[in-house]
């Protein structure tokens, strides 16, 4: 359908990702490619399985286990599991390729891939689909398994800084901050705000923060 980026029959769609995957092996920076990646998977939604099976072809015995092609896979791996959730059949295979790595992970418990199977595992249980695909700044952290710093202006207050994470609600955020402001006994009601140069609204309580920040971006 007609939309502002332009793409053709999802066959033709289907192997432009996969080139893009061959692509990322050898990229310095994968992050604009990755981002790349999950914007054609959120504005077409049926190629998120393609990609799902794609990534767990790409991980199961790599021709260099633990090289940069290898662990950029694992990390746009992680990154689909923080954005979507794929169908059920392929969501059950997906798993069992994640949980094949539990013996690794028991035998080297510093291995990179391991934790990064542990991490997806965890995610896909949050993840409940996204308005917005990762800013850059989220890809860079979920490349790391880290949590974001999200900047939160409160009126009369110094700004506070809160850590999130790809599946943190607004709802849970204004909790911490009225905690943390020592107002859990106030009688007001309490949400963030976004404001940009145009306009200023409240954000939805379950409203995802790191679709906020990635409209920001």
């Amino acid at each position: 359908a007609p939309g502002p980026r332009s793409y053709t029959t999802l066959r033709d769609e289907a192997v432009k990702l996969f080139n893009s995957l061959q692509q990322l092996e050898s990229q310095r920076d994968p992050v604009p490619l990755i981002q790349g990646i999950l914007q054609t998977c959120l504005d077409l939604p049926p190629l998120v399985d393609e990609i799902y099976c794609q990534l767990v072809k790409q991980t199961t015995e790599p021709p260099a286990p633990g090289g940069s092609g290898d662990l950029h896979y694992w990390q746009l791996l992680t990154c689909m599991s923080c954005t979507f959730l794929p169908s059920p059949p392929v969501l059950r295979f997906l798993r069992f390729h994640l949980d094949r790595r539990v013996p690794t992970e028991s035998r080297f418990p510093t291995s990179e891939m391991a934790k990064y199977a542990c991490f997806i595992r965890e995610a896909l249980g949050k993840t409940r689909g996204r308005e917005c695909v990762p800013s850059l700044e989220e890809i860079l952290v979920l490349m790391r398994r880290q949590e974001m710093i999200c900047t939160v202006h409160c009126p009369g207050a110094a700004a506070c800084s809160v850590a999130i994470s790809s599946h943190t609600t607004a709802e849970e955020v204004a909790r911490e901050l009225v905690s943390r402001l020592g107002l859990s006994q106030s009688p007001n009601l309490f949400a963030l705000y976004e404001q940009s140069r145009l306009r200023e609204q409240p954000v939805g309580s379950s409203t995802l923060l790191a679709d906020v920040l990635t409209r920001f971006e």
